[in-house]
């Protein structure tokens, strides 16, 4: 299980493009990097979200990047670095590291509206 979460034009609903291609991974990506603001995490990190707030990793839907940063930026500072080479376990510090692109994205696409699922 995983969360697909991206940014969407507010108004057609379609997941925003960046500039350029970023390398962003998450629990899949794409072979050479894809344009698109997206970004795939696993769910094994999900009993670390709580610092999202009450919904998880889920409180960030429907609020727009620039909405979002604030809301990750303390969530980054409060998870610890214990970082693992293997992407799927369930460490801190693996679950900072994807917020910290989550906040790459709310960066470059402040506009756009988290979904995911």
């Amino acid at each position: 299980m995983s969360y697909d979460l991206q940014l969407l034009d507010p108004v057609t609903r379609e997941t925003l493009r960046l500039d350029a291609p970023h390398q962003m991974r998450g629990g899949t990506y794409a072979m050479g990097g894809t344009d698109l603001a997206a970004l795939n995490v696993t769910y094994n990190y999900s009993r670390f979200y709580s610092v999202l707030g009450e919904n998880g990793i889920r409180s960030l839907y429907g609020k727009t990047g620039a909405e979002s940063v604030a809301t990750l930026t303390r969530a980054i500072m409060v998870l610890g670095d214990d970082v693992s080479e293997n992407y799927w376990d369930a460490t801190e510090g693996n679950a900072k590291r994807a917020l910290t692109q989550l906040l790459a994205l709310a960066q470059m696409r402040p506009d756009g509206v988290w979904d995911g699922d």
